[in-house]
């Protein structure tokens, strides 16, 4: 398809029904860019809030109105609508279980409600590539801002010889530097298929400048999860493209000279020997089995939202400080008990069969973002082996944009008849 036969239809598209939501589209991008931003808190009366939280509800506001005008039911039908509807009456629940039922409503709406509403939002507005386009740009507005402060507070800290690499490194916005990987490595993911196969060169700019920087970020973050999730995705782009054998040479290449460099050899160091006590895996893997045991007495529901370290503070070793398991699996069990973890199971088998299928279907313009989505769930999956990558508000926010990026891409590709 010509540049201009593929513009003609997306204007076609967009007169069809997305152009009916002319302020809603430009606010769910904005909304995007705010993902890192829910750091920024205030209350409203007792009411607390955050930027990302009055994005989504000015989003979702404008939206209800947008719909109501043009008589327009929202697009809810999807291939996550049974797992979505199940993750929410578990958070429901897990919110009655809770030992501090007003710290778990707060963490219900903010990692179930309002995700999953503003996916609603996304998969019934978004109705062509360039519009996924900006919804990715939009992540990565945010994504850049945390990359450049993390890179300057590194950096800074680098300088004054403050970089302990036993432990965590320095960090802005966030209050973990593992936090800054989990965020930028799905961003990356989708940036990096954009790099390889989008049709517009302004597209490959941006995603190359995006790439590198995201990258770098996560270089200085020194989250060895974080590393290896990046090169996941890399190992992912890798076999993807035809040059997969020059492209996977050249990333051993790359990843050798990395681990060459003294303060990553350093941090990486401490990883490889068990009896170190600065050995983050040795402590997962003690953390893992407490939990096992603390979860005999909940089973069925979990601790609850907000309740893990409740219940973890009769146990020795100052595990009551941990807030999760740091464990994808256990994460869920713990939060949301049984159902909510078998629901969010079938979320993820259902968002890697949808985007491999957008991925596998020859000559559609949004093939590289169904890519891109399915080495972000990649990244997400390899990086919950050993921590949190949905129970924190810009997490769960990214992961239900990635889902809708991929389920309306689906849609546009079966033509002008997706709301039938």
């Amino acid at each position: 398809m010509s540049a201009t036969a593929e513009r003609g239809a997306e204007l076609r598209q967009i007169e069809a029904g997305a152009g009916a939501y002319r302020l809603t589209l430009p606010l769910a991008i904005l909304t995007c860019a705010l993902a890192p931003a829910y750091a920024v808190r205030w209350h409203v009366g007792f009411y607390p809030t955050t930027a990302l939280e009055a994005g989504i509800v000015l989003t979702l506001v404008v939206f209800a109105w947008e719909s109501w005008r043009q008589r327009r039911a929202p697009a809810w039908r999807s291939p996550f609508t049974l797992a979505a509807v199940l993750l929410v009456v578990a958070g429901a629940v897990s919110v009655v279980v809770a030992p501090d039922r007003r710290a778990a409503l707060g963490l219900f709406r903010a990692y179930f409600i309002e995700p999953v509403l503003f996916f609603v939002v996304l998969i019934t507005v978004i109705r062509t590539s360039r519009q996924a386009f900006m919804m990715v740009a939009g992540l990565a507005a945010g994504g850049t801002v945390v990359a450049l402060l993390n890179i300057a507070t590194v950096v800074d800290a680098l300088r004054h010889h403050a970089v302990d690499t036993a432990q965590n490194a320095p960090v802005a916005i966030y209050q973990t530097s593992n936090a800054v990987a989990l965020f930028l490595v799905p961003i990356i993911a989708v940036a990096g298929s954009l790099l390889l196969y989008s049709r517009s060169p302004r597209q490959r700019q941006l995603a190359a400048l995006f790439v590198a920087l995201g990258a770098i970020a996560v270089v200085f973050s020194f989250s060895r999860a974080g590393y290896a999730a990046l090169v996941a995705v890399a190992i992912g782009l890798a076999v993807s493209h035809r040059r997969r054998w020059w492209m996977l040479g050249g990333l051993a290449l790359l990843v050798v000279a990395a681990t060459q460099v003294p303060i990553i050899a350093s941090r990486l160091a401490h990883q490889i020997n068990m009896t170190d006590p600065n050995n983050t895996l040795a402590g997962r893997i003690h953390l893992w089995k407490v939990t096992l045991n603390m979860m005999r007495e909940h089973l069925v529901f979990g601790t609850g939202l907000s309740g893990y370290a409740h219940y973890m503070s009769p146990w020795p070793s100052g595990l009551s400080q941990v807030i999760y398991p740091h464990s994808l699996i256990l994460n869920f069990w713990v939060a949301t008990g049984v159902l909510g973890l078998v629901a969010f199971v079938v979320l993820l088998v259902q968002a890697f069969r949808t985007a491999w299928r957008g991925w596998i279907i020859p000559g559609v313009d949004w093939r590289p973002f169904q890519l891109g989505v399915l080495l972000a769930l990649v990244s997400i999956v390899v990086h919950g082996l050993v921590d949190v990558p949905y129970f924190k508000n810009d997490l769960s926010f990214e992961f239900w944009v990635l889902l809708a990026i991929s389920w309306a891409g689906t849609l546009a590709s079966r033509g002008p008849m997706r709301d039938a």
